[in-house]
């Protein structure tokens, strides 16, 4: 079962159950709670109906010409029609009796008839003599199921006991009004079960949404896509951030593997040849070949030097997490100036410098990390540029920025390897040689690019490559 349909499940499992004993509790004490009510009402009319009869009765009964008994009449003949919280009450339900100290019946609202009856063994009456609290329930008949609540308070005179009142009512008069509350218990309980699926969905749909936003970070981190870990509230979002952390130490676990591996690899073949030169310079040589081996240890001296030298600058940069100081610098007067710098490479392979164009443009940049670029562009060019051919040079807006572009005349490089340009330790083979650079180069301008906010591109020409430096205005 997939995780939202348990999440959903498990919920609403737990918000039904709970909905349900809640109603069953809660119905379980309405009932008994409206007869409470009711018998509590009925002791108070039982006790304001006892003092009334005091004043009207003595030891043998009632007084003659009581008016107790045609008040009872009176009110049973009573005709009701009130509201009572949109329920109507149309008839008056009180039955009340009054015996006497023997529990021989005086006055009868319901059955009088009843008058001169022994009701002395009836419960209420029997233990309202004895002193006690009187209440019963009872029945109207055998088969009937409606049920009759009696409650009865003592007539007291003097300290004696002249009889008892007792206050009937059935419990059905009162029943709607509880099977009324029941039922709204029921809508109540229909409610809250709809609004807990409803809050079950919601929070399930949000749980499984962000759930599968973890996991398609975790799976485009699986597949090399790096991006920001997703905008998760709570435990999930410091999930997203720990795992990213995790990709984060793992992907520069991987980088320092390789780049170790690459800089191995870097070193072995100017190592191998100082060892060798090295070796043939113990012996006794020819002064032109001791000249030789000895220009060697040079040449692999200055490329071992420039190799560390772009490994710090490149760590260097890629620690950086901003600029320095920053400058407002033209552009084409600027590259003139590096150009300068090159001159004697320049003139040792018979290049020329053209600008193929040249607008005046002025950016805000790092002077420093601006001339670092360029110049490893430039020593990549004159590496790879045929002797006496042309660099072309540009310098322009772009509709974002500015471009500063260099374009050599050598071998360029295939299509499918221009997604590597730029990555440390790539590098395609030199012309007329089998020997590689290392790729610090383009890797220290593309950094230098991105601290700017701009970007390295990469052109295929014909023949050659055109390299830019893209910087925002």
């Amino acid at each position: 079962m997939r995780l939202g349909l348990r999440v959903f499940f498990g919920f609403f499992l737990i918000a039904g159950l709970s909905a349900v004993l809640l109603l069953k509790v809660f119905l379980a004490e309405v009932k008994p709670s409206v007869r409470e009510v009711m018998e509590d009402l009925m002791v108070d009319t039982a006790h304001l109906l006892a003092e009334q009869a005091a004043d009207e009765m003595d030891a043998d009964g009632l007084k003659p010409g009581s008016r107790l008994a045609a008040q009872l009449q009176r009110y049973v003949r009573r005709e009701v029609d009130v509201p009572i919280w949109g329920l109507r009450k149309q008839s008056l339900d009180l039955r009340l009796y009054v015996t006497d100290a023997h529990g021989r019946v005086l006055v009868d609202s319901g059955q009088p008839s009843a008058v001169g009856q022994d009701y002395s063994q009836w419960r209420d009456v029997a233990l309202t003599l004895r002193g006690d609290y009187g209440a019963r329930s009872t029945r109207y008949a055998a088969d009937d199921r409606s049920t009759i609540l009696v409650v009865a308070a003592p007539i007291l005179k003097d300290g004696r006991t002249l009889g008892v009142v007792s206050v009937a009512k059935p419990v059905a008069s009162v029943q709607r009004f509880s099977d009324r509350a029941e039922r709204r218990l029921y809508w109540a309980g229909a409610a809250l079960l709809a609004a807990s699926l409803v809050v079950g969905v919601a929070v399930t749909l949000w749980l499984v949404a962000s759930v599968r936003r973890l996991r398609r970070y975790a799976q485009q981190a699986q597949a090399g896509h790096a991006q920001a870990p997703p905008d998760v509230p709570g435990e999930l979002g410091e999930l997203a951030h720990a795992m990213d952390d995790m990709r984060r130490r793992l992907e520069g676990r991987e980088q320092l593997e390789h780049d170790v591996r690459a800089l191995t690899h870097e070193l072995k073949s100017p190592l191998a040849a100082l060892r060798a030169s090295g070796e043939l310079l113990q012996d006794e040589l020819p002064a032109a070949d001791r000249q030789r081996f000895a220009a060697q240890v040079l040449d692999q001296t200055a490329r071992l030097q420039t190799l560390v030298e772009r490994v710090l600058a490149l760590s260097q940069l890629e620690a950086q997490a901003g600029l320095g100081e920053r400058r407002r610098i033209a552009l084409a007067d600027w590259a003139d100036d590096q150009l300068a710098h090159q001159a004697s490479r320049l003139a040792q392979k018979g290049l020329r410098v053209i600008w193929a164009e040249r607008a005046e443009v002025v950016v805000d940049a790092d002077a420093a990390l601006l001339e670092l670029a360029f110049g490893n562009l430039l020593v990549n060019a004159i590496d790879f540029a045929p002797a006496g051919s042309a660099l072309e040079l540009a310098a322009r807006t772009t509709p974002t920025g500015v471009l500063l572009s260099l374009r050599d005349h050598g071998p360029g490089v295939p299509p499918q390897a221009f997604a590597q340009l730029g990555q440390r330790f790539f590098s395609t083979a030199r012309p007329g040689s089998l020997v590689k650079g290392s790729g610090l180069g383009l890797a220290i301008a593309r950094r230098v690019a991105e601290l700017h906010g701009g970007r390295l591109g990469f052109e295929a020409a014909a023949p050659g490559l055109r390299v830019s430096i893209v910087l925002p205005r």
